[in-house]
């Protein structure tokens, strides 16, 4: 059970970080109207992204531990 808890969160923050991540990008290159967040906040998608980041990290440590 603690390996497939830690492979849903390894997937759920990497949707988490390419969701942020193709905000980010179109936002900046100005296409915010197709954006998937209309390019609200570049902080806020900055913020998700170093979040979604550790989450893989840590998500990645830990079923490596339990292997």
């Amino acid at each position: 059970m603690p390996k497939a808890l830690s492979l849903i969160s390894l997937v759920i923050a990497v949707i988490i970080v390419v969701l942020f991540l193709t905000d980010a990008a179109m936002g900046m290159l100005g296409m915010q109207t197709s954006a998937p967040l209309r390019g609200a906040s570049l902080l806020m998608d900055l913020v998700f992204i170093l979040a979604g980041a550790a989450l893989i990290f840590m998500s990645w440590s830990t079923w490596r531990e339990l292997r």
